[in-house]
């Protein structure tokens, strides 16, 4: 028997076992995820409908495994959560949409009288304050200014990217039709293409993969979930107290209170400023009743806003998506220039779940490298639970589905445990 080699546990031999050169499987993965990513920004218009298309998985899929663990067959289970999702929203549609259609028809009529009545209020509020002529003539000329460059507008300048705008509609509307196929397909075969997924991968990559599966699916399903539920809520306490104030204040209030409601909840899912819009007409409009119907609406909304940022938030939440306000301005200003509203409404999840990422990568690197566990548990113990059920999950093959016979991606042999060290 030749004699032991002794192995090297030096600080050069622990960086060299960390960050080695990538072996052709390495680098043939990494140069296909690069190309895939360089696929979907080059099409990313097209990607946009798929990008709802995760969101609503994240949605549905609970639903999916507890009939399928109940031994529903997948596609049955598929097909009945698609179809009770349809019936809610068919319901919530019939009861909200006559009263929405009536009050959008009457908030576009009292908006002259509603723009009227503010402008006269804000003009009394200007004439009121105790400023000098100087700056007065400066405030006339920039409105006077402002009103000028807006009858001046080029209409050529509007009509090219009209016409951009309604060809890309029409690809979009073409994507969001073969959606829901998607989605079914999608949800059906979860689990097999998980299994497929972690065949496919070298045996010493497994265990990072997961984790990191298990991280971008905590932040991603608590604030899908979370901002369902947080949209519903901040709509219906909008509509209550919306009619409490046209009970207590001004009758004004409860003419709009769906519209403003279904505003509310709407313009929730775009992070931090989104509520701050949802508030402005409402605000206007209490200010056609005078300082007090102002400031009840102000008050309204600015406690419907603590309310939620401190107690439902982190009930439904957590800590998954919690950032703090400057980063979650920066990743609102990114992801609106990059991807407009949708891009918007993702960012606070992906700059989430980027630095939740980060943190465990971090670990992972580190001198000595922490374990998956460890560097998992940096980020939230919660995760390493999740992790052990993914690894659970995906080393039985669902039914149907063979295991990797050897010398496949993921199949026993040596080339499998010389991927190992990789």
């Amino acid at each position: 028997m030749e004699p032991a080699v002794p192995l090297d546990t030096g600080p050069a031999a622990r960086r060299a076992r960390r960050l080695g050169a990538p072996t052709p499987r390495v680098a043939l993965t990494i140069a296909a995820v690069v190309a895939l990513g360089v696929v979907i920004v080059l099409a990313a218009g097209a990607v946009k409908p798929f990008v709802l298309g995760v969101l609503l998985v994240y949605l549905l899929s609970p639903a999916v495994e507890r009939l399928a663990a109940l031994g529903v067959p997948r596609a049955l289970a598929v097909l009945v959560v698609f179809l009770a999702s349809i019936a809610v929203v068919a319901i919530a549609g019939t009861i909200a949409l006559a009263p929405l259609i009536r009050e959008a028809r009457l908030f576009v009529e009292d908006l002259p009288a509603i723009a009227a009545t503010v402008r006269d209020s804000l003009t009394d509020f200007y004439q009121e304050l105790n400023v000098s002529p100087e700056v007065r003539d400066l405030i006339d000329n920039l409105i006077h200014n402002a009103g000028t460059s807006l009858g001046g507008i080029d209409l050529g300048s509007i009509v090219s990217p009209l016409v951009s705008s309604i060809v890309g509609i029409l690809s979009t509307v073409t994507a969001y039709a073969i959606l829901p196929a998607w989605l079914f397909f999608l949800l059906k075969d979860r689990a097999r293409l998980g299994a497929r997924l972690e065949a496919s991968l070298p045996v010493g990559w497994r265990d990072d993969v997961l984790a990191a599966f298990a991280i971008a699916n905590r932040v991603f399903g608590n604030w899908a979930r979370g901002q369902l539920v947080l949209g519903a809520t901040v709509g219906v306490l909008s509509y209550i107290g919306l009619m409490a104030l046209s009970t207590w204040v001004d009758p004004v209030f409860g003419r709009y209170a769906v519209l403003l409601a279904i505003i509310a909840g709407l313009l929730e899912l775009v992070p931090f400023i989104g509520p701050i819009i949802a508030a402005i007409p409402a605000v206007l409009i209490g200010l056609t009743a005078g300082f007090g119907g102002f400031v009840a609406a102000f008050l309204l909304y600015l406690g419907i806003q603590q309310l939620e940022n401190n107690i439902l938030v982190p009930k439904i939440q957590g800590d998954a998506v919690e950032l703090h306000p400057s980063a979650v301005m920066l990743a609102l200003v990114v992801g609106a220039s990059i991807g407009g509203i949708l891009g918007a409404i993702v960012s606070l999840p992906i700059a989430a779940a980027s630095r939740d990422l980060f943190r465990y990568a971090f670990h992972r690197v580190d001198d000595p490298p922490a374990t998956v566990e460890e560097a998992l548990a940096h980020v939230s113990p919660r995760l390493i639970a999740a992790s052990r059920r993914s690894s659970a999950d995906a080393a039985v093959p669902p039914a149907g589905t063979a295991p990797p016979a050897a010398g496949e991606p993921g199949g026993p042999g040596p080339a499998a445990d010389a991927q190992s060290a990789s």
